[in-house]
């Protein structure tokens, strides 16, 4: 485990910025399927190694009444499809493709697959509630927040 100094504390040293975040994470989240939203949550937490939200969102959606079998396969759904919806797959590889962007950018393809299961301005919150996971990953990792302290 790598120690860290003390880091800022993002909440208290930028309040305006935190509860901005806060208001554009609740707006994403409006009218989308609570088991697809941490499923999406959990997958970019996975690819951007933020231990932290991982152990958040996991636990987030034990609560909500995920299986655990389910929980277990997020990391490797392209082999495991048949644990999940169609429209669950289509808003995981658009979580892939949006948090690792850099790689290839956002396929057509891919794009167009998640556009087949969601409305256009569901689709807008899916991708708003991917940027804000990243965000949130970005700040965890940033801030050296610990994994199970939950500090929300």
């Amino acid at each position: 485990m790598v120690v860290h100094g003390p880091r800022v504390n993002f909440a208290k040293a930028a309040p305006k910025a935190f509860k901005a975040l806060i208001g554009f994470d609740a707006a994403a989240r409006e009218g989308l399927d609570p088991a697809l939203v941490e499923l999406v949550q959990i997958r970019s937490s996975q690819l951007n190694k933020c231990a932290y939200c991982l152990h958040m969102h996991t636990t987030d959606a034990r609560k909500a009444g995920e299986s655990e079998e389910r929980l277990h396969m997020v990391a490797v759904w392209q082999e495991a499809g048949h644990f999940f919806t169609e429209k669950e797959r289509a808003a995981l590889a658009l979580t892939e493709a949006v948090t690792l962007i850099a790689r290839d950018g956002v396929p057509d393809e891919v794009y167009r697959r998640a556009a087949r299961h969601f409305a256009e301005d569901e689709l807008a919150r899916l991708l708003a509630l991917i940027f804000t996971i990243n965000t949130w990953n970005r700040i965890a990792l940033s801030t050296a927040k610990v994994p199970g302290t939950d500090e929300r």
